[in-house]
């Protein structure tokens, strides 16, 4: 046992997984309050996905992600000021690898295991890729677009082999520009959305108009896109990644048309959705979210779990973006300032309603987007022989198999074939394999379920645990 790491937990009135929008927007206004709060981030500097490396990013740089990306400006400085000031706890290069519902962290702080406890947590986890099981997707050579961004806002990497870009979503279309403004040769963009359903447009047209911003955007980037002249395939479908020991071709079907482009390199994308291991494993309720295709934690008007005293804020809540998150970042935290002192926050509640109808205007346009980039049933649930968990190698046939036999949920599957027991822990399937059991077994998703997820959330070693205080 090492002595030094017998000491009593740390505890703070508040603890902030994850330093995204969400989470410096929440640690700002409960440092505001002058709670005790510690915000904590596996990154080496704040920013999360979305903002990631904004306070280290060159104007260069800057100018390649384009004006949203410098909104993260003003959240970090906030942080900043907060932490120099000392009303704000703030850890770096911080893992989470089990929270309790006693409100009782457990981390690895520069790769050792600390524990921390508070009354109060707010999950400001954010988002990941939405998994895109086609042929071939787990060749070298084929990466998602989140990927992509990642090298291109940490280390100012990018391709220098013409990309292939494939998928459907606005994040498809940012990095398209940004790598046109980068330089970066384009190969094709494959755009496997249907097409505009201008039936659709019209049912939702108040929200297209209160979101009107955000349409503006969009049409600009593909304005620019359009303008590059990058040769642009739509309603993509029968997508195959061809190779032997790497990507050399990716084959697909347009316009009742058979294609092939020679490539070495493919960024696929199809959305993003909530990364919610942290509240399956406190054992909170979750719903199928039928519009985004994917799983929600349910949460009350001040964001709080079904678990007391933790909340949740962000994409890892219900995607909606960074500004959306960055709101309810704030909205979470008055949440934890009314259960710490229910009385004594005048004016509390009528911020809570100007937040909100802040958070509903900003969402007005997420439904017709939620349709019009709604990933295909063939792109979500694949073919028997396509690999659905790339670390124990296992078939969505095989998947199929076991639901003949009487496997009812993603646990059996688990005991089965290991499918799920992997370093990603399920990240990578979960979402498929409640797909392809539902609809094998002519069940909804919400039936089917998810994975039972257990701690270690994140993986450490067995000296690491060895130095657990017990």
């Amino acid at each position: 046992m090492n002595p030094q790491a017998s000491t009593s937990p740390l505890s703070y009135d508040v603890m902030i997984i994850g330093a995204g929008p969400a989470g410096m927007a929440a640690a700002h206004r409960a440092a505001r309050h002058q709670l005790n709060v510690l915000l904590l981030d596996e990154q080496p500097e704040v920013g999360g996905q979305i903002y990631r490396s904004i306070n280290s990013t060159d104007p260069q740089r800057e100018a390649i992600l384009g004006p949203d990306y410098r909104h993260g400006h003003a959240l970090a400085a906030q942080v900043a000021e907060h932490v120099a000031a000392g009303r704000l706890t703030y850890w770096p290069n911080t893992a989470v690898w089990q929270v309790d519902t006693d409100k009782t962290l457990h981390v690895l702080r520069d790769n050792r295991p600390v524990t921390v406890q508070a009354q109060a947590i707010i999950v400001a986890s954010g988002a990941m890729e939405r998994p895109f099981p086609v042929p071939g997707w787990t060749l070298p050579g084929v990466m998602t677009a989140g990927a992509g961004q990642i090298l291109l806002k940490s280390a100012s990497l990018v391709p220098s082999e013409p990309v292939v870009l494939a998928g459907c979503g606005p994040l498809l279309y940012l990095l398209a520009v940004q790598y046109l403004r980068a330089g970066v040769k384009i190969r094709a963009i494959l755009d496997t959305t249907a097409g505009t359903d201008w039936k659709l447009a019209w049912r939702h047209g108040r929200g297209l108009l209160k979101g009107w911003r955000y349409a503006h955007k969009g049409l600009s980037m593909l304005r620019e896109i359009k303008n590059a002249e990058v040769p642009f395939y739509r309603g993509i479908e029968d997508l195959r990644l061809e190779g032997t020991d790497a990507l050399e071709r990716v084959r697909f079907s347009a316009d009742g048309r058979q294609h092939s482009l020679d490539a070495k390199l493919c960024l696929l994308h199809q959305g993003v959705v909530p990364n919610t291991q942290i509240t399956w494993s406190l054992r909170a309720e979750h719903e199928w979210d039928t519009d985004q295709l994917c799983w929600v934690p349910t949460l009350t008007e001040w964001c709080e779990l079904s678990v007391p005293g933790i909340y949740v804020a962000g994409d890892g809540a219900s995607i909606g973006g960074a500004l959306v998150a960055a709101l309810q970042g704030d909205l979470a935290a008055l949440g934890v300032l009314r259960q710490l002192n229910p009385t004594g926050h005048a004016g509390l509640w009528q911020e809570a309603a100007t937040l909100r109808a802040e958070i509903a205007s900003h969402l007005a346009i997420r439904p017709f987007l939620n349709r019009q980039y709604r990933p295909r049933d063939a792109f979500r649930i694949p073919e028997d022989d396509v690999l659905v968990c790339r670390c124990e190698e296992v078939t969505a046939g095989s998947i199929r198999e076991q639901v003949a036999l009487g496997c009812t949920g993603p646990n059996q599957t688990k005991s089965f074939s290991r499918c799920g027991m992997g370093p990603c822990q399920g990240r990578m399937c979960g979402l498929t394999v409640t797909e392809v059991i539902a609809q094998a077994s002519g069940q909804s998703p919400q039936d089917v379920g998810y994975y039972r997820i257990r701690p270690p959330i994140k993986a450490l070693t067995l000296g690491q645990l060895a130095q657990i205080d017990p």
